[in-house]
């Protein structure tokens, strides 16, 4: 039995570095748990789960976000999602996190392929969702839609939400830690963008149970070309056959779609 406040110690020890201060606290935890039961020594822990963090979502982040005046200029802003001061803060904004600034480039054509089979879409549960929420202009949602976020950045879901309430749209950002819980939402589509490879640092095994999990009739799952130092080494490849047979027995349909900077999959259950 590991010594809880051990375990309390170093989550705040991992936590005074600002870079990992705002993750959700119950992750880091378990983290910190999973470390001191495998017998590693307080500093090497802390090593440890730091570096887990960066694997899983720190690396991700360009630089470190001014969170006050992205909320001081989304509060500017007009309450049209359409308008072109508005997309151009989308843009801007999204060009601070790695996974959704290597969208960018294909961001017009994205959404509207990959879900054009499943139209009107009428519900989205966009899970390690980053600031992909700010693509919203650019998807091509039902009037009413529903969107439901989560996230393990305590900061940025914040934005998320005021985004959501600025623009009057039906949306809610939670905090989750999908090695541990997958929100209960049942919804016509999920979103699982680029976040596999992520999880898999935490656990190998996660992907299959998780897919099966997630209560969505339709599941878009991408997967990155290249990778954040943009050499490619064959990802592709790899992606694409780690994930028919992480689906070989399940039955689902499955929908490929192949983007200059993105592998996408839409998945029907």
């Amino acid at each position: 039995m590991v010594d809880q406040s051990a375990v309390e110690a170093l989550a705040d020890q991992v936590q005074s570095n600002p870079k990992y201060q705002h993750i959700l606290k119950d992750l880091v935890l378990r983290l910190c748990e999973d470390a001191l039961a495998k017998g590693e020594k307080p500093k090497t822990a802390l090593k440890s789960v730091r570096n887990k963090l960066h694997q899983i979502g720190g690396a991700y982040f360009k630089q470190k976000i001014n969170y006050s005046q992205i909320q001081l200029d989304l509060d500017e802003l007009p309450d049209d999602l359409h308008d072109p001061q508005v997309q151009r803060f989308c843009l801007t904004t999204m060009q601070a996190h790695a996974s959704s600034a290597e969208r960018l480039p294909i961001l017009e054509e994205f959404f509207t392929t990959c879900l054009d089979p499943i139209q009107p879409v009428t519900s989205v549960l966009d899970l390690a969702c980053g600031f992909n929420p700010l693509a919203l202009p650019w998807m091509p949602l039902a009037a009413g839609c529903t969107y439901r976020a989560c996230d393990i950045f305590l900061d940025m879901l914040q934005l998320v939400q005021s985004f959501f309430t600025h623009f009057d749209f039906d949306g809610a950002a939670c905090p989750c830690d999908l090695a541990h819980q997958v929100p209960g939402h049942k919804v016509q589509v999920a979103f699982l963008l680029k976040s596999i490879p992520c999880l898999e640092q935490m656990d190998k095994a996660i992907s299959a149970p998780l897919l099966e999990a997630i209560q969505a009739d339709h599941i878009l799952v991408s997967f990155p070309v290249s990778s954040l130092t943009g050499k490619q080494k064959g990802m592709s490849s790899f992606y694409r056959d780690h994930f028919y047979q992480l689906l070989s027995e399940t039955g689902w349909q499955i929908r490929e779609f192949v983007f200059q900077s993105e592998l996408a999959f839409l998945v029907t259950k």
